[in-house]
């Protein structure tokens, strides 16, 4: 994973200096790069639950700048809050299995959690039983940790039901989609799921297998019909999520995990040429002064003569992407559904319908895969059956572009996993692992599954040729009621909005007309209540206290007055007031 993570965010470094050469905020780009590469390298390097957790929010942090970089529009500001939301309600099931694990291990450490002589003594080869010599997680403990495990994985990794942010958070830079949202943030779930493996029940990883497997067909499905590049590739990448997924399930854990490593190159690739041909619609609409979507395929066709290197690039990335021979797809995706079938072996009737569903949907993205290269490199460039006079100056860019594309398309092909085109058995990459299960001609399945799916994969893509290039007339009605559940994303967004977002909004606003106008009100009052037994005392004081007062100080300062009036220093004056004084006392004396 350190070679994984440094190997796809070189390209993508060497890119942006090109793609990001004009923003105003170009240096602040590169620190939240630099600084999510640091968190997504620390995460795979930390053997400490506690320090695994610290660098998984610092990935979802250092995300959200990045989906965010364009702050100034709304729906970036909108599509950053609604990634960070959504991943923190699997990082609280993460932090609580984090917790019940401490609290009957008492120990953060992984290693010591699942290593053979450790608290785990038996791992999921036989059956996912869990046996700790020092007292057995209780049962209920050990579903909500898991629980908690696996709701932090289908946020970060866009599992269905959380699968909803990845799409919208291609509004941050394609470069910023190509490294994050392709190839390293969003396996950080199915890393984590391959880090604490030993901990899951047969059970467990039966349910994982069939979220997997919805997740995969369902994103499928809504990529049949998207018009935006991006998000092509964006449901693209929830539907390889989805299978890495349904590989842990099924208990082939190396296919998964090489099914990580190979979905890294090639998606990485798709993503970075998604961003050129964006950037060349966008030098269209500026110098032709138009009001066009450069991220909608609808305008887009032709180009492969004008970037060629580009529509090069595209072909092996989609090749790979759909598993056609010869690629690392190839190899990482047919040990996926070889296994996948060998595990539903005498399962119920019901589990059998998963590796067919993976099946079908593989025949999807090959379908989905095909759609977009024909419409954006074939045929003409339908703008200019809208604008037939336009200014034209395209071009596959300078080498900051071009030897990102070079290195990337060579890591799609076989040689870098294996030797042998047909078989990732004898390749270096797995030189001394040991792998039980590697897909070895055990059963008929290792002949067929690969036939059938090449096969019909191939037909799959000459319906699409006849469709999207021949323009035949079987294309599918836009009416129908399966289209318009692929187009709308099976309407879930708009439940969630419905159920959730607009219930809280709704509250939200409630919590706020209860706090503006009875808090608040309240608080006013006694505000206004306060202010006038602030003026009654104070009128109290100035008329009544300081009133007597005064009154006191008055009758005082007159008679001070008045008997200074005495003290004349006059002795004529003096006699003269004790004769009044003794007449006085004599009269008195004769009434009484």
């Amino acid at each position: 994973m350190l070679l994984l993570v440094s190997i796809i965010a070189l390209p993508v470094h060497i890119y942006s200096t090109a793609y990001m050469k004009y923003d105003e905020r170009y240096s602040r780009y590169f620190t939240y790069l630099s600084f999510f590469c640091f968190s997504m390298l620390a995460l795979v390097v930390v053997d400490n639950l506690v320090l695994f957790y610290a660098f998984w929010e610092l990935v979802g942090f250092s995300s959200y700048l990045l989906i965010g970089f364009w702050f100034t529009k709304d729906k970036a500001v909108q599509a950053n809050k609604k990634a960070f939301i959504m991943n923190r309600v699997g990082d609280i099931g993460l932090l609580s299995a984090i917790i019940i694990l401490f609290t009957q291990f008492h120990t953060f450490d992984i290693l010591t959690l699942f290593a053979n002589k450790g608290l785990i003594a038996q791992s999921v080869v036989n059956n996912g039983l869990w046996i700790a010599p020092t007292g057995q997680l209780p049962a209920i403990w050990q579903y909500i940790a898991v629980a908690g495990i696996f709701l932090a994985v289908v946020a970060k990794s866009a599992q269905f039901p959380l699968h909803t942010w990845l799409p919208d958070a291609m509004e941050g830079p394609t470069s910023v989609s190509a490294l994050i949202h392709a190839a390293t943030m969003v396996a950080a779930g199915v890393f984590l799921l391959g880090r604490v493996y030993p901990m899951f029940t047969e059970t467990e990883l039966t349910i994982l297998a069939c979220i997997g497997c919805f997740t995969a067909f369902m994103a499928a499905t809504i990529a049949l019909t998207q018009n935006d590049l991006k998000r092509i590739l964006a449901y693209s990448t929830i539907s390889q999520l989805g299978f890495m997924i349904l590989a842990m399930g099924v208990g082939a854990y190396a296919s998964s995990l090489f099914h990580l490593a190979t979905h890294a190159f090639f998606k990485c690739l798709l993503f970075l040429v998604a961003g050129i041909v964006i950037h060349q619609m966008q030098h269209i609409r500026d110098d032709n002064d138009l009001d066009i979507d450069p991220q909608s395929i609808l305008y887009m066709g032709g180009l492969r003569k004008r970037l060629p290197l580009t529509f090069i690039a595209a072909i092996i990335g989609g090749l790979a992407l759909i598993g056609l021979p010869l690629t690392s797809g190839y190899l990482s995706k047919d040990g996926i559904l070889i296994q996948a079938f060998e595990w539903s072996e005498g399962k119920s009737v019901w589990l059998k319908i998963i590796p067919l569903t993976a099946l079908i949907t593989s025949w999807l993205t090959a379908f989905y895969v095909a759609r977009l290269i024909f419409k954006v490199f074939f045929g003409d460039l339908r703008l200019l059956n809208i604008h037939p006079k336009l200014k034209l100056h395209l071009t596959d860019g300078g080498w900051q572009y071009k030897l990102p594309l070079a290195l990337l398309a060579v890591c799609c092909l076989f040689p870098l996993f294996s030797f042998n085109p047909f078989s990732y058995e004898q390749g270096w990459l797995f030189k001394g692992l040991n792998i039980s299960r590697i897909t070895k001609f055990e059963s008929v399945y290792h002949l067929i599954i690969p036939v059938l799916v090449n096969v019909i994969s191939l037909v799959v893509l000459y319906l699409a040729y006849a469709i999207y290039v021949k323009q035949n007339s079987f294309a599918f009605s836009q009416t129908g009621f399966l289209y318009r559940l692929s187009y709308n994303q099976w309407y879930i967004d708009k439940i969630y909005k419905r159920v959730f977002v607009k219930p809280v909004l709704g509250f939200g606003k409630a919590c706020f007309w209860f706090d503006k106008n009875v808090i608040d009100g309240l608080i006013h009052l006694l505000t206004k209540l306060s202010g006038y037994a602030a003026r009654l005392t104070a009128w109290a004081d100035k008329y009544i206290v300081d009133g007597f007062l005064h009154l006191i100080a008055t009758i005082v300062q007159s008679i001070g007055n008045f008997a200074r009036k005495f003290q004349t220093g006059k002795v004529q004056y003096y006699l003269f007031s004790m004769l009044v004084i003794v007449l006085l006392l004599f009269i008195l004396k004769i009434l009484i």
